[in-house]
């Protein structure tokens, strides 16, 4: 799969079911809408870049569905786990945290999610993956240029103003003078929380953050 705008619609593709399963798995907590993510649209990137780098590496695996399934495991907690490292450092700030659940590691990743990660890869790659790579293929080309151009506009003005708004939070968060992480979170998130929407939103998506 070479061609470049296939492979970025089936990132946004996957990037819009993760934000699905994001905000359902939220509703039924909840028991309200909330619109999750790091961006401001309706996709999680991490589930895209997930999805596309387990087609390209562990195709050879289709034939072995234990191997593909343990695979699945290790790749999508690495890559939450180097995510959740990743933005720790760039934003100072912890966006989910499973130190309360069994079985994790730094509170990063844990049993209870790495298991349904394997599930979802099979179903990915067996089901999934065939489909909307078909869909993708069978567009005329005018159709899947439009769709590319427009598409990707949309999603780099989004990263635009997410990384902005994130650059916001780590300047309120060096306002604040209080005394630990706890304090510090509580502080800030009720700076954001009477900031514009967007900035408000970033609280709701991610109610466990902590700033550090």
């Amino acid at each position: 799969m070479s061609d470049f705008r296939i492979l970025f619609l089936l990132f946004i593709m996957y990037s819009f079911g993760g934000w699905i399963i994001e905000v359902v798995d939220t509703c039924l907590i909840k028991k309200k809408v909330v619109n999750r993510g790091f961006l401001i649209g309706p996709y999680c990137p991490i589930y895209g870049i997930g999805c596309v780098t387990m087609v390209f590496l562990l195709s050879k695996y289709t034939n072995d569905v234990i191997t593909l399934f343990i695979m699945c495991i290790l790749l999508f907690s690495v890559l939450e786990y180097t995510t959740s490292y990743v933005m720790e450092k760039l934003f100072n700030a912890r966006w989910w945290d499973y130190s309360r659940y069994k079985f994790n590691i730094n509170g990063r990743i844990c049993l209870e999610t790495m298991i349904p990660f394997g599930f979802a890869g099979l179903f990915v790659m067996y089901i999934v993956n065939p489909f909307f790579t078909y869909i993708l293929n069978s567009l005329p080309n005018i159709l899947l240029n439009l769709f590319f151009i427009i598409i990707g506009i949309l999603f780099i003005s989004d990263i635009i103003v997410s990384v902005n708004v994130i650059t916001n939070l780590k300047r309120t968060a060096k306002k604040v003078k209080q005394d630990n992480t706890e304090e510090i979170t509580a502080k800030v998130k009720e700076v954001l929380l009477n900031k514009n929407y967007i900035k408000r939103r970033l609280v709701r998506a991610f109610p466990k953050l902590k700033i550090k």
